[in-house]
């Protein structure tokens, strides 16, 4: 099997995100990161209340492992400090 099957073509979805992302940080990529971070956090805690909405009937054997399993860097667990 070849090392690179299929060279990438176009530009990547991922340093496109990544772009605009910064961009909307003008251009301070800790800043960037930072709001990463925070819509991680959202995200998390909106799975966390669709998990807690899903009936236990209806989501047996759909949800694997245990939430404390994934929840190894929760937003509650990251001090983040204010350039402010």
């Amino acid at each position: 099997m070849p090392a690179n099957p299929k060279p990438l073509q176009g530009p990547d979805p991922l340093d496109a995100a990544a772009d605009q992302i910064i961009a909307a940080c003008d251009g301070d990529i800790r800043a960037a990161v930072r709001a990463l971070i925070v819509a991680k956090g959202l995200l998390e805690a909106e799975l966390k209340d669709a998990y807690a909405a899903t009936s236990k009937g209806y989501a047996r054997g759909r949800i694997i492992g245990n939430e404390q399993d994934a929840d190894w860097a929760s937003p509650g667990q990251i001090s983040i400090a204010s350039n402010a």
